[in-house]
């Protein structure tokens, strides 16, 4: 039989069972506004019309107080976000998308604080202090957004695959602004001056080289193997895993030289930069490479000064930047950046000797 809704008392429900007991249950609306049925008891087990009646008044009063009355329940029924993150990656997986970055962004910065435990008892406060604690890291203000996204992106996972019902905690975080008004670059000297000081360290010494060749990000880098190169004519297949898609690098003086007398060797499938068939991680590069460009270029800069610090991305910003400055024409430059939004490249056109400072500096007066 239906439920019959109670003539004594608001949104309580009686629903008589076959063997003759009588069920009760309430309904409310949520934060949201979306109604919630709730199963109190049987009649056999004590439960009356003014218990149920009593038990919704205190659900409603959790609401206006700003508390889930369903988060006990919740977090009992809820799986942990590892398990989430499982079923993302397989749908990443299936549509051949690239997982690099999301597989470093979640061991390394979301796993440690929530991956163990269960989705419906991650909170936006606890969301905020893992945003906290990545700034006062020194992770730039974008790579905290990206890791805020992506715990975003794995609970919606979670909510829509039904491991978890409720609201997603990371959309009422905030998102932090980036000014990407300027991007700092090496000058010529700068350049000089880090590949004379890695050049004992020929692992960061030829990944060095082959940034400032290529303009390559980190995980293109570290996926170069033997048969994408190509001496004699000069270029390397790259990997773009940003955007899914492979394109051809070029390898100046310095860089051949190194190649010529690595690439004998190493077998067809050997990663240039392991010198066997197993990649490096990102780790290997980054934590010494990060020791380095601090003690070089970024004392005395705050860790979050994204204008002046200079990170490993920047190895391609300058690679960018000396040809604009040398006169490369921007539609060449979007090619050598592969960058799908030319909108991307256009920032470095003000570097262009022929930018029209010169003509405008002489204009109607000279």
């Amino acid at each position: 039989m239906a439920r019959v809704k109670s003539k004594k008392y608001q949104g309580v429900y009686l629903n008589k069972l076959a063997n003759g007991d009588v069920s009760y249950s309430f309904t409310y609306k949520d934060e949201g506004g979306k109604k919630v049925w709730v199963t109190v008891g049987k009649k056999s087990a004590g439960i009356t019309e003014i218990y149920t009646y009593n038990k919704r008044n205190e659900y409603i009063n959790k609401i206006r107080l700003g508390e889930d009355p369903l988060e006990a329940k919740k977090i009992r029924k809820s799986k942990v976000l590892d398990d989430a993150y499982q079923l993302y990656i397989k749908d990443r997986e299936l549509h051949n998308r690239a997982l690099h970055d999301e597989i470093a962004r979640y061991e390394n910065h979301i796993k440690p604080t929530f991956g163990a435990i269960p989705i419906a008892s991650i909170t936006p406060e606890a969301i905020q202090k893992l945003q906290k604690q990545k700034i006062d890291e020194g992770y730039s203000l974008k790579t905290v957004n990206h890791i805020i996204n992506l715990l975003s992106t794995i609970i919606n996972v979670a909510i829509e695959k039904e491991l978890f019902k409720g609201n997603n905690p990371a959309k009422k975080v905030k998102r932090l602004k980036v000014d990407n008004a300027r991007e700092r670059f090496l000058n010529v000297d700068e350049v000089k001056l880090l590949l004379d000081t890695v050049k004992d360290n020929p692992m960061i010494y030829l990944f060095c080289n082959l940034a400032l060749s290529t303009g390559g990000r980190l995980e293109t880098i570290l996926a170069i193997q033997k048969k994408d190169i190509d001496l004699n004519s000069g270029t390397i297949k790259l990997k773009d895993f940003k955007n899914n898609s492979t394109y051809t690098g070029f390898i100046n003086n310095n860089l051949h030289s190194l190649l010529g007398d690595l690439l004998p060797k190493l077998k067809a499938n050997d990663y240039i930069l392991s010198g066997n068939s197993e990649p490096l991680t990102a780790r290997q590069i980054q934590v010494p490479l990060k020791r380095i460009l601090d003690n070089l270029f970024n004392k005395g800069l705050k860790p979050n000064d994204r204008k002046n610090r200079v990170v490993i991305h920047t190895l391609r910003h300058t690679f960018a930047s000396h040809l604009a400055i040398n006169g490369t024409p921007i539609y060449t430059i979007q090619r050598l950046m592969n960058h799908k939004d030319i909108n991307m490249t256009l920032r470095y056109a003000k570097l262009a000797p022929d930018s029209g400072r010169e003509a405008v500096k002489g204009l109607f007066f000279s």
